[in-house]
């Protein structure tokens, strides 16, 4: 298991690396062609996560209901967002990896919901999920690198 959550931080790290490398206004900005920005993928892996992970599997996310609210499957942006959320958004990108870990390592993740993703694949349990996310991940990942060429 510890390889994934390996993965999962080097996504995490290179997502916290777009962050810092770019301005508010470059990370608001939604190119011609693309439907959201930089800051919506980001704050959209730290939301999916916590609905794959926790939610999935009976247990309170670390982010609220809003949060996840305004950056699940299927939203977009619906304005810029602060710079107190960039700030929250890079703090979530670290504290939810690190708490998922703990929270693995105590056995916490005991039930799960079944759950069949866009792509067809059902997950099954916290394994299927912990490496459905960073397969999520990794695709947003490189939407964000599609993105950052055009801000």
């Amino acid at each position: 298991m510890n390889s994934v959550f390996e993965v999962q931080k080097t996504i995490r790290e290179i997502l916290l690396k777009i962050l810092d490398s770019h301005s508010l206004e470059q990370l608001n900005k939604i190119p011609e062609g693309f439907s959201n920005n930089l800051i919506w993928n980001i704050a959209h892996c730290v939301a999916s996560q916590q609905v794959l992970v926790y939610k999935l599997s009976g247990l309170p996310t670390m982010v609220s209901e809003g949060f996840i609210a305004k950056y699940r499957k299927g939203t977009k942006p619906e304005g810029d967002v602060s710079q107190a959320e960039v700030d929250e958004i890079r703090t979530l990108l670290s504290t939810t990896l690190s708490q998922t870990i703990n929270d693995f390592e105590k056995g916490i993740f005991v039930n799960y919901t079944e759950y069949t993703t866009s792509m067809g694949y059902t997950l099954k349990n916290i394994h299927g999920a912990l490496d459905f996310n960073n397969y999520h991940e990794g695709i947003h990942t490189g939407i964000i690198m599609s993105i950052r060429k055009f801000v």
